[in-house]
C-alpha cells in the first residue's frame, strides 16, 4: 500500500520544540558526547551499482548500522545517549554547577548515576542501548520485555547489568507495564516513544540518531533525491527526516516512511490524519517494527516533512536480507537483520510499481538513500531466514573488501 503525504502540515514548518531538538547545533553535540565514547567510529556507506541499475535509478546506498557501537542497531545511538544527558543533567543539579560529558566518570558524578535507575519497554535494541549506556555511567536499569521478545535478545540485554522484566501481550503492553512501574518506584523512563505530556526524553533519544544522518551527508558524494526509512513507532523516521528538512531546506530529499503491513501504524496514522492506534494481528517477522501506535513527537515531525507511507509484507523483508547476504555483481554482501532492509524493501516495491514509481519521481537520475538498521542481533533467527550465519557473509564481505 502507497499513500502520499495530505496532511494539512505537510510542507509547513518543523515545531520550534522539534527544530531545536533535531537541529544541526543539537546534531553536533551528539557527536562531541560520541567522542567520549570508546567503541564510536562512523558506519560504513556502501554503494549497490547492480541494484541500482535492476531497479533503474542512478545510485542506491545503504548506511550499515550493523557495526554501531558494538551493538549492532542505529539505536545505539539514542537510549545510551539519553541516558547518559539524563544523568549529566541530575548531577547539575545536585552538584549545583553544570556538569559535562568530559567528567562522565568523575566520582561526585558516578554517585548520582548510582542512586539512579533507568527503565524502558523494547523490542530488543533499544533496550540494549539503555542498558549499555547505565553501564557506562553506572546507573541501574530495569528493561521490560514482551513475550514475543527472543530469549537471545533478553540475554544481549541482561550482560550489561540490567533488570530484565517479562510482561505479557505485545510492545505497547510493555510500554504501559514500565510507565506504571516506573512511577511507583521513581524510575525514570528512557523511552523511545511519547505520548501526551511525555516527550522531552523520546526526543532526546531521537536527537541521538541525528549523528548517523550527520555521518551520511559526509560520506555521500551528492545529497540524495529519495530516502526510504522504515518505522516502528516513528522515530528514527522522523529524525531522519527531520534533520535532513533543516539541514537541506528546499533542496531536501522525498521522503517515504515505510511500515510493515502487519503492523503499519504510522501508514494508518497518515491515512486517518491523526495517530491511531490499530489491532493487533499475526505478529510481523519484522520484530523491531512491530508497534502499533506511533510516537506522537513522531507522528508531528512526520505529518510536515514525510512525502509518503508505505507498507512492505514479510516476504518483502526477507527478500531483503537474502539479496544482501548473496548480492549480484559488484554489490557488496551486507548483514541485515529481520527488520534492518525495510527502508530498502520499500525502494524495491516503489521502484517496480509503474504509479508509485511516477508518484515519487523515481527515474534514472535518482539518487536513493536507506539504512540498514540493524545486524544480525538475533544471529538464530537470522540463519533460519537466510540460510546462512551471519559470520559466514561477513566473511564473504571481507574477502571482497580485501
Amino acid at each position: 500500500m502507497f499513500l502520499s503525504n495530505q496532511h494539512p502540515d505537510y510542507r509547513k514548518p518543523l515545531n520550534p520544540v522539534d527544530a531545536e531538538t533535531l537541529g544541526v547545533p543539537a546534531a553536533e553535540e551528539v557527536e562531541r558526547y560520541l567522542t567520549y565514547r570508546d567503541n564510536q567510529a562512523p558506519t560504513p556507506l556502501h554503494t549497490l551499482p547492480a541494484l541500482a541499475t535492476e531497479l533503474g535509478l542512478n545510485t542506491v546506498h545503504i548506511k550499515d548500522e550493523g557495526f554501531r557501537l558494538g551493538l549492532g542497531s542505529f539505536k545505539a545511538l539514542g537510549g545510551s545517549y539519553a541516558v547518559i544527558r539524563l544523568v549529566l543533567e541530575e548531577a547539575s543539579r545536585q552538584l549545583g554547577r553544570r556538569s559535562d560529558v568530559a567528567e562522565l566518570h568523575a566520582p561526585k558524578v558516578r554517585a548520582v548515576a548510582a542512586g539512579m535507575t533507568v527503565a524502558c519497554a523494547t523490542d530488543g535494541n533499544h533496550g540494549r542501548s539503555v542498558a549499555q549506556g547505565a553501564h557506562l555511567v553506572g546507573a541501574r536499569a530495569a528493561i521490560f520485555v514482551h513475550s514475543g521478545v527472543s530469549d537471545e535478545r533478553v540475554a544481549a540485554i541482561a550482560r550489561f547489568g540490567a533488570q530484565m522484566i517479562r510482561v505479557a501481550g505485545t510492545y505497547d503492553d510493555s510500554v504501559a507495564e514500565a510507565a506504571r512501574v516506573a512511577a511507583e518506584k521513581g524510575w525514570t523512563v528512557v523511552s523511545d516513544t511519547s505520548w501526551p505530556g511525555y516527550e522531552r526524553i523520546p526526543g532526546l533519544v531521537m536527537q541521538g540518531y541525528t549523528a548517523m544522518v550527520r555521518e551520511a551527508l559526509r560520506q555521500l558524494p551528492q545529497a540524495p533525491t529519495h530516502v526510504f526509512v522504515q518505522a516502528g513507532v516513528g522515530g528514527v523516521a522522523a529524525a531522519v527526516a527531520g534533520h535532513l528538512a533543516l539541514t537541506l531546506g528546499d533542496q531536501r530529499p522525498a521522503f517515504v516512511v515505510v511500515d510493515p503491513a502487519r503492523a503499519a501504524c504510522l501508514f494508518e496514522t497518515a491515512r486517518a490524519g491523526h495517530p491511531v492506534k490499530i489491532e493487533h494481528g499475526e505478529p510481523t517477522v519484522m520484530a523491531m517494527l512491530e508497534c502499533y501506535e506511533p510516537s506522537l513527537v513522531a507522528w508531528r515531525i512526520l505529518s510536515r516533512v514525510a512525502d509518503a507511507f508505505m507498507t512492505v509484507d514479510e516476504e518483502d523483508a526477507v527478500a531483503v536480507m537474502n539479496r544482501l547476504a548473496r548480492p549480484v555483481g559488484d554489490d557488496p554482501a551486507i548483514v541485515a537483520g529481520e527488520s534492518g532492509g525495510a527502508g530498502l524493501a520499500g525502494l524495491i516495491r516503489a521502484a517496480a510499481d509503474p504509479k508509485v514509481r511516477a508518484a515519487l519521481g523515481l527515474n534514472e537520475a535518482s539518487r536513493v538513500f536507506v539504512i540498514n538498521t540493524e545486524g544480525a542481533t538475533d544471529p538464530e533467527r537470522y540463519a533460519e531466514l537466510v540460510g546462512m550465519r551471519p559470520d559466514a557473509v561477513a566473511t564473504t564481505t571481507r574477502e571482497a573488501d580485501a
